[in-house]
């Protein structure tokens, strides 16, 4: 009986494991800014990858680009942007491997990229980002992990 129960609960812990997906609830290493700070680029830097493929998330629907993704539950990063009227935000990220990017907007819209940024890295485009939260996954196409820069920078439109 006693394995019984041991082998329950080690498929319950699996199937919880295999059910994680990035969540914008959890809150990841926050900054604010304005989109006219954001005028000058700014760079954080980030371990690239995690274990959850993203497409077995049935919360985490892009509209963008649809390629393989590994990332992390908690976001990398949250903005808490203000002043982003007549600004488009540029996302992008240089890697040591093949990153991926996604992005959850304060208007609860999810964005991904896989390689707009050339080089096997991302870059996601915001023409008209929201001001509030902005969570920000920087994975890898392939579940590697790798060293990473992640870099916002604001435009005039």
């Amino acid at each position: 009986m006693k394995r019984i129960l041991v082998a329950i609960a080690m498929l319950v812990g699996f199937a919880a494991t295999a059910q994680a997906c990035p969540d914008f609830n959890q809150w990841g290493e926050s900054y604010r800014a304005t989109g006219q700070q954001l005028f000058q680029e700014r760079r954080f830097n980030v371990v690239a990858g995690g274990s959850n493929y993203i497409w077995n998330c049935p919360n985490v629907r892009p509209g963008t680009d649809r390629g393989a993704g590994y990332f992390t539950t908690a976001p990398d990063f949250t903005f808490d942007l203000s002043g982003m009227g007549g600004y488009q935000l540029v996302i992008s990220v240089v890697s040591r491997c093949d990153a991926a990017l996604l992005v959850n907007t304060a208007s609860a819209n999810w964005y991904y990229d896989d390689d707009d940024n050339g080089n096997l890295d991302p870059r996601i485009v915001l023409t008209r980002p929201a001001n509030g939260y902005l969570d920000v996954w920087v994975g890898t196409y392939d579940g590697e992990y790798c060293d990473a820069i992640l870099s916002l920078e604001t435009f005039r439109r």
